[in-house]
């Protein structure tokens, strides 16, 4: 895999999966770098007249070695619920062990020099066995008061056997120090993780709800409508064929009114789509103004010369701004959305959306299984209009869209607009109308 791949793949992740990178590698590199530099200083100041410090600096940076795996293990129970990683973490504890037994052997061999060192390791050690520990128990007050608890104890022992007071509070401090500031590393990470990810996963489950509802709303709309005219159109046509077998001329008044209910279902659908279509510009401009600034976005919008625009291009318009914003929120983490709209000179109306935070720049986002440019296509498409998408450099994606203003009726035209469903189109000066419905 090129350098140049890896770096489009970092650059296409959200920015919750580079912070839960960031974090985890730093809880991987620094139990590793911390006793080898430790390490090779010691070897640089002494050389190998020390080997129970380097021996001590070798387990440390196995541990920090083992610790990768460990931590991320970890880290995966934490947030996934996976599999805890008991085997391994055992086998942190045997080395923290030797390395206890190393660090007294070097006090008793060399006294305090390079105590800083040791120190080092020490707390190197205390992060790989009681970091993980952090992440793997249930309730951290527990583990916290326990380890409180222990360190009480081991501050006793040493006035038991007869240590002094320095001493004792120096050992229970220095334990219950390095538990804590596991506590804080460790635990409160992961817990910031977790909860990054969730506000993920709720922002996407908040435009999957939303695309749904509207769904449902039109499924209802589309339900009130046809289902009253369809039951009694069944019930008129059972009436007409029994009259019609009798030889009633009644049978052609029943047909009638079948036909009438007809055209009826068919107009009051046409009213329903139309109204499902129709949406207004300046509404969906503030509204996603709101949302996206609700989601920590920046957004931008120029519109300068969206009331001036006829109603059937503001409402197609406005579809495209709502699907855009759908888009941000869905398909993008993205910091900044500008909206830009303009009459161009060859009479079109110009809408353009750029957000930079695009996850997937190789990505074609009209070739999944989704329909909503699909849709926007084919709104654009009634009025003679295009729908244009680019990925661009830093992650930035644009979505364009055309709209010729020949041909449609302007705002301050009487009679109103023409249906966004409906809006004649002009063909070499001849109105083209759609198809039914």
């Amino acid at each position: 895999m090129g350098l140049w791949k890896r770096v489009r793949e970092w650059r296409g992740r959200s920015r919750v999966a580079k912070l839960d990178s960031y974090i985890r590698w730093t809880l991987y590199a620094l139990p590793v770098l911390l006793p080898a530099l430790s390490t090779s200083g010691v070897v640089a100041e002494s050389g190998l007249t020390r080997p129970w410090i380097l021996a001590l600096g070798g387990i440390s940076t196995l541990q920090g070695v083992l610790g990768i795996s460990v931590f991320r293990r970890s880290l995966d129970h934490y947030l996934w619920k996976k599999p805890a990683p008991w085997w391994l973490l055992a086998v942190q504890v045997v080395l923290f062990v030797a390395v206890i037994v190393c660090m007294t052997i070097s006090f008793g061999a060399y006294g305090d020099e390079h105590s800083s060192t040791i120190g080092m390791y020490l707390w190197n050690g205390v992060l790989s066995v009681f970091g993980p520990v952090t992440l793997l128990v249930r309730k951290i007050r527990r583990f916290v008061i326990t380890c409180g608890t222990v360190a009480l104890l081991l501050g006793i022992g040493v006035l038991a056997i007869g240590g002094g007071w320095m001493a004792a509070v120096s050992l229970t401090g220095s334990l219950l120090g390095l538990t804590l500031c596991c506590v804080y590393v460790v635990r409160t990470s992961g817990w910031m993780l977790l909860v990054m990810w969730e506000l993920e996963e709720a922002r996407e489950t908040q435009a999957r709800l939303a695309v749904a509802e509207e769904r449902l709303r039109f499924g209802r709309d589309l339900h009130d409508v046809l289902g009253r005219n369809l039951a009694v159109i069944a019930l008129k046509s059972e009436l007409a064929v029994q009259l019609a077998r009798r030889g009633s001329p009644a049978a052609v008044d029943q047909m009638t009114e079948v036909q009438r209910m007809a055209q009826d279902s068919q107009r009051e659908v046409r009213e329903v789509v139309r109204g499902y279509r129709e949406a207004d510009l300046h509404t969906e401009l503030v509204g996603a103004r709101g949302v996206l600034s609700a989601a920590d976005i920046e957004c931008r919008i120029d519109d300068t010369v969206g009331k001036a625009l006829p109603p059937a291009v503001q409402s197609v318009l406005a579809w495209v701004v709502r699907e855009g914003t759908t888009n941000v929120l869905r398909h993008a983490d993205a910091e900044r959305c500008a909206v830009r709209l303009r009459v161009a000179a060859e009479a079109k109306a110009v809408l353009v959306m750029e957000n930079n935070g695009v996850r997937e720049p190789d990505r074609d986002p009209g070739s999944g299984s989704g329909s909503g440019l699909a849709g926007l296509r084919e709104r654009l498409t009634v009025l003679g209009g295009t729908l244009t998408y680019e990925h661009r450099a830093n992650a930035t994606f644009r979505l364009t869209a055309e709209v010729p203003l020949e041909g449609v009726l302007p705002a301050d035209a009487p009679g109103g607009a023409a249906p966004v469903g409906g809006a004649p189109r002009m063909k070499g000066g001849v109105p083209v109308t759609g198809g039914a419905i």
